[in-house]
């Protein structure tokens, strides 16, 4: 588990590069956090690590998004806020995303914890003041 703790939103960068470097090819990652933490906010920092030039925005109603990254790597972005039962993950499909090998960026894993594949990345983001955060990442 490694922990990174940050004082303000420009010091994002290095948490996505240590998000990036600790897959060690695992997909999925499962971004825990309250609202107004910084989910999205990191997510499209790791987007614009990975050679992203989409705009990066909080998939909340349609659930999910998709981004081109460098090569043509695709990046899933999901947000779970809104489903009230995991059963709705299945009827978008997640299993044909979560093991597509594309990078799958989860907002609000809570909603659908036990679909999750055992080898997800968790990042834990704690909110320390107005721009302050640690991210747990493992």
């Amino acid at each position: 588990m490694k922990t990174i703790s940050i004082d303000s939103p420009e010091e994002l960068p290095q948490v996505a590069e240590a998000v990036v470097g600790a897959l060690g090819g695992r997909t999925v990652v499962a971004l825990d956090g309250g609202m107004g933490a910084g989910k999205t906010t990191l997510v499209r920092e790791i987007a614009a690590l990975l050679g992203c030039r989409d705009t990066v925005t909080s998939p909340t109603f349609a659930i999910v998004n998709q981004y081109e990254a460098s090569g043509g790597r695709r990046i899933f972005h999901f947000d779970f806020y809104r489903i009230d039962d995991p059963r709705e993950a299945f009827d978008l499909g997640y299993e044909e995303y979560f093991y597509s090998g594309a990078l799958c960026l989860v907002e609000w894993p809570e909603k659908i914890e036990g679909l999750l594949p055992d080898d997800a990345m968790h990042v834990r983001i704690r909110v320390d003041g107005d721009s302050a955060r640690t991210f747990e990442i493992g």
